[in-house]
């Protein structure tokens, strides 16, 4: 064959002697680095993820709250729909504080509630962080304009 070009095969190379080694050297001195990098990485998206359930809880505990008829129902109905979708979601709060605004329940106000949760970090303790942290959401419904007052309120 005239005119074929041949590319010539690189030579392997070897490395010194006083370089043998070094990548295991390298290697264990870096990988305690990585797991502490990798379980902060883990302990962001616990949190993260922790925040936009906490969020929803509250959107929850606020709408339940926006719907019933009286002071104390909305209390109350806050409260469990808060403690049932955190189960759903998987959260475990150490403390949950559910706190509800209703502003009378009169037609045209709002219903703000906040949840607040103790979450437990006791499993990441090679980060050294505190044993949990305390998260809030704040959440306001409206009440409907359109419903009935219960009889003896405003």
């Amino acid at each position: 064959m005239t005119g074929a070009k041949t590319t010539p095969t690189p030579t392997p190379t070897r490395l010194p002697a006083r370089d043998r080694g070094s990548v295991a050297a390298e290697l264990t001195l870096v990988t305690p680095l990585l797991l502490l990098m990798l379980l902060f990485v883990v302990l962001c998206g616990r949190l993260a993820g922790a925040r936009l359930r906490l969020d929803d809880v509250a959107h929850q505990a606020a709408r339940a709250a926006s719907a019933a008829r009286t002071v104390t129902a909305a209390q109350t109905d806050a409260r469990a729909t808060a403690e049932s979708a955190l189960a759903a979601a998987g959260v475990t709060c150490r403390e949950l504080v559910v706190t509800v605004d209703t502003a009378g329940l009169r037609p045209g106000s709002t219903v703000t509630a906040t949840v607040t949760c103790t979450v437990g970090l006791d499993d990441l303790s090679l980060l050294a962080v505190p044993g949990a942290t305390r998260l809030t959401a704040t959440f306001t419904s409206p009440v409907d304009v359109l419903r009935q007052t219960p009889s003896g309120q405003g």
